[in-house]
């Protein structure tokens, strides 16, 4: 599977040039295991993408993976990582990074969500 497609590539890039909390725009996920990223930037390289990386060790983390790295991964049953096809962020990166430091992991739940994008309105 392609990890990114050519909008994802432009989406990535432009969230790149301007700083700022983004909306995840491509999620990546491990078939046989815990690993989740959510990646929200690609730098001008093309290769180093910025977003929240879940290894499945309880600790989500904001930081940078290499997408030639996370695309030469090879898992059991000649798996390799995918990108979710029904993935459509709703909140920023932090809000997704606040809700995993509460939950342990990376979390699409909707309530948990809107509970950390609240505590953020009221910071």
């Amino acid at each position: 599977m392609m990890l990114l497609t050519q909008d994802h590539r432009k989406r990535l890039v432009a969230n790149g040039q301007n700083r700022g909390d983004h909306v995840p725009v491509v999620k990546f996920f491990n078939p046989v295991g815990a690993a989740t990223w959510l990646l929200s930037e690609l730098d001008s390289d093309g290769d180093t993408l910025f977003g929240l990386a879940d290894l499945g060790f309880g600790c989500a983390e904001l930081g940078s993976v290499s997408l030639s790295e996370i695309a030469s991964l090879t898992l059991p049953f000649g798996l390799s990582i995918e990108r979710d096809l029904h993935f459509e962020a709703r909140f920023p990166l932090t809000v997704y990074a606040d809700a995993a430091r509460l939950v342990g992991r990376i979390t699409e739940d909707e309530a948990r969500l809107e509970a950390a994008a609240l505590a953020q309105a009221h910071e």
